[in-house]
């Protein structure tokens, strides 16, 4: 069995009736540290997929990938920009 060692630290801050529900619902299985990092990791594995993955269809997906290979389209008030010193530039341009 390979161990990893737990050297990271979180605090929480909670109210008094906040901590008194976390206690509660840990005290069934685990310890109120197992209870809210098994919580919050639980929570994490659902909410992370929908940031790291997303699925197309094959038509959506043909024209993504299009986009993606096409050239950038030309932004003449970006270009404008980027040719004008900025508020922070001592005017050596």
């Amino acid at each position: 069995m390979t161990s990893t060692t737990r050297s990271e630290k979180l605090d929480l801050r909670l109210t008094p009736g906040e901590k008194r529900t976390v206690q509660a619902a840990a005290a069934q299985s685990w310890s109120v540290s197992e209870f809210v990092l098994e919580s919050a990791l639980a929570k994490a594995a659902e909410t992370l997929p929908d940031r790291q993955h997303f699925g197309l269809d094959a038509e959506r997906w043909t024209a993504f990938v299009i986009a993606l290979d096409a050239s950038p389209r030309p932004l003449s008030r970006l270009a404008k920009l980027l040719s004008e010193p900025g508020p922070f530039d001592t005017g050596k341009r």
